[in-house]
């Protein structure tokens, strides 16, 4: 089993930053690969970043490329998500989400994963 449990959720002004940190325990979290996700109001979960055990890979959705920057810091069993430029659009509840693994090209997909946080809502005021 793997506890997940994100932070750093809030309300921010479109423009301006925020990041959002994910918390690890249980089994090993350099043996998963991680993801962020997004879940607005009516909409399907959908994907947002996703980062290799190492960190040395990553891979975004084309709507955050260039402002979101996704990192991990295995030391310290935290995956993080830095948000820059923010967007009444990117309002929604962020999940992070572990997969056991390398990072593959089904990253970008829900089912990859085994492991889920509870959420954190963000929202982005125009």
């Amino acid at each position: 089993q793997v506890q997940l449990v994100e932070s750093g959720g809030g309300l921010v002004q479109a423009g301006g930053p925020l990041r959002l940190s994910c918390a690890a325990s249980g089994r090993t979290f350099s043996s998963y690969a991680m993801g962020w996700f997004r879940q607005a109001p009516d909409l399907e979960r959908e994907f947002v970043a996703a980062i290799s055990v190492s960190g040395g890979s990553t891979r975004y959705a084309d709507s955050v490329k260039g402002r979101f920057t996704i990192s991990r810091d295995n030391a310290k069993n935290t995956l993080y998500l830095q948000m820059n430029l923010l967007k009444p659009e990117d309002t929604a509840v962020y999940y992070c989400a572990a997969a056991y693994g390398v990072l593959t090209p089904s990253a970008t997909t829900a089912r990859r994963y085994d492991y889920w946080g509870q959420g954190t809502q963000v929202t982005v005021s125009s």
